[in-house]
């Protein structure tokens, strides 16, 4: 198999790159970006200009607002919503200049997409052509004239005019002076830190120690100071924010969570109550409903386009042997839930010894000729669409292992179970990876968990598309067999 080096779980490699170009600008954060009251403005400003520019060409075309129209207006605003989002149009940061050409790619992106519909669809000679165009036209312009004066209005409250410190000297200390700085959107500026006894270097100077902090405060007008210390210095948080209060500063907190192995973390609020997520399945409220939305999608158009080949390979298994069309096989699905996964039988029947499974090998001779065809090609894992549509799979997600193999792993990968945050499914990171097939060796399926909770943490309907797509595309790979 291909060599890949260890991923760890926030979707990097030892070197600290991306693990995989998928997940590339989707790592995990603890908290959801901030999006200012800018954002909003900005982003309701062009569904109202948008729609309401339709309405004005429409008006004066002589043409009622309604039927095709009205869809077209809500189709917009909904393709605006993840085109946008995607490519990241409302996000700080880059210039003008680049803010509108990426504006201008989002927007012929959203036209392009209409467009295919209104053909796919055969509604496309109910629309007036003039209105069309002068609707894209000036739609694009008047959302490049709210962008230039949203990033003008923003401009002017972004420059760095609070004195900031740091109490800390690891790598949460350092990751939060580097963000600070480098961020033009913050208005902190990190002066320097205050050291603990036990720091690393920080990219700013080290003021002096926690016994001279309240000089340190004072001398260097300090506005804002950051706490970023171990969780077994919980003490020392307690007595720096008492001897802070009376100092007229903010006081923020930055706690270490980092130094244990987080999933899917995240941060939300009850009762007035701060929670941190350290682990969690990010398939739950709305995100589970998209989820299931795609599932049955793709499952639906799968079982019609797929149902020739169905029915071939069932006719061909009972033809040339002995035994069942399909293979049964417990393994552990969501939450570590017992399932039964069914496949196209692939071997001739035989006896496995209770508690073993013996994993398909290179030229294994229980292989039938029709078996190692569709096992090459993959066909064999359709019927797992049954596996979809009751709900104990996804289309995309970590493979399921036999429940043999999990007690065997389980024991010797670190967060193995892990894995089982989320459904399993037909596919997923790590086979689009090329890690597919036998695990001859424990790396094999270390990288094959690793990419694992590198799905799970930046899990997105997004990230399942682009798996599903890929996966088309290495369905004949050579360590299918």
């Amino acid at each position: 198999m291909a060599s890949m080096n260890s991923s760890t779980e926030n979707g990097t490699n030892a070197n600290g790159t991306n693990a995989d170009p998928l997940i590339q600008n989707h790592q995990r954060k603890l908290v959801q970006e901030y999006k200012p009251p800018a954002h909003w403005l900005q982003m309701t400003l062009d569904w109202v200009l948008v729609c309401g520019l339709l309405d004005f060409h429409i008006f004066l075309k002589g043409l009622p607002f309604d039927g095709e129209y009205r869809v077209l207006a809500i189709l917009t605003v909904l393709l605006m919503v993840l085109v946008y989002r995607i490519f990241g149009v409302y996000e700080p940061g880059p210039s003008a200049y680049r803010k509108i050409m990426l504006l201008g790619r989002s927007w012929l992106i959203v036209v392009t997409l209409l467009i295919a519909i209104a053909f796919i669809t055969k509604t496309s000679e109910a629309f007036s052509r003039e209105v069309i165009l002068l609707w894209i036209l000036t739609g694009f312009t008047a959302q490049s004239i709210t962008l230039l004066v949203v990033h003008r209005l923003q401009g002017r409250n972004r420059s760095k005019n609070l004195r900031t410190i740091i109490v800390g000297g690891g790598v949460l200390a350092q990751h939060l002076a580097e963000e600070i700085n480098r961020n033009p959107w913050v208005q902190d500026e990190v002066i320097g830190m205050v050291s603990t006894g036990t720091d690393n270097p920080l990219p700013v100077s080290t003021l002096g120690g926690l016994s001279d902090i309240e000089e340190i405060v004072t001398d260097n007008k300090i506005r804002r100071v950051y706490l970023a210390l171990p969780m077994q210095q919980m003490e020392s948080v307690r007595s720096l924010y008492t001897k802070l209060a009376q100092s007229h500063v903010d006081i923020i907190w930055a706690p270490d969570i980092f130094s244990i192995e987080l999933l899917n973390h995240s941060i939300r609020e009850l009762g007035g109550m701060p929670l941190i997520s350290l682990s969690e399945t990010p398939q739950v409220g709305n995100n589970a409903f998209l989820k299931t939305l795609l599932d049955y999608s793709v499952t639906s158009v799968a079982l019609v386009t797929l149902a020739p080949v169905l029915l071939i390979t069932a006719v061909c298994i009972k033809l040339t042997s002995p035994g069942p069309v399909f293979f049964r096989q417990k393994r552990h699905g969501w939450y570590g839930e017992e399932i039964t996964v069914y496949k196209f039988r692939s071997m001739k029947v035989h006896e496995e010894v209770t508690g073993k499974i013996t994993q398909a090998a290179m030229d294994d001779d229980r292989v039938t000729k029709v078996g190692r065809f569709i096992r090459r090609t993959s066909i064999d894992e359709l019927p797992q669409l049954i596996n979809v549509l009751n709900g104990s799979m996804s289309i995309v997600g970590p493979r399921p292992h036999a429940i043999a193999h999990n007690v065997l792993y389980g024991e010797q990968i670190k967060d193995y179970g892990r894995r089982h945050h989320v459904k399993p499914g037909l596919t997923g990171l790590a086979q689009v990876n090329g890690f597919r097939g036998e695990t001859r060796e424990l790396g094999d399926m270390q990288n094959r968990v690793d990419y694992d909770l590198v799905y799970i943490n930046n899990w997105s309907i997004w990230l399942d598309i682009k798996i599903i797509v890929k996966t088309v595309f290495v369905l004949f790979d050579k360590n299918a067999y």
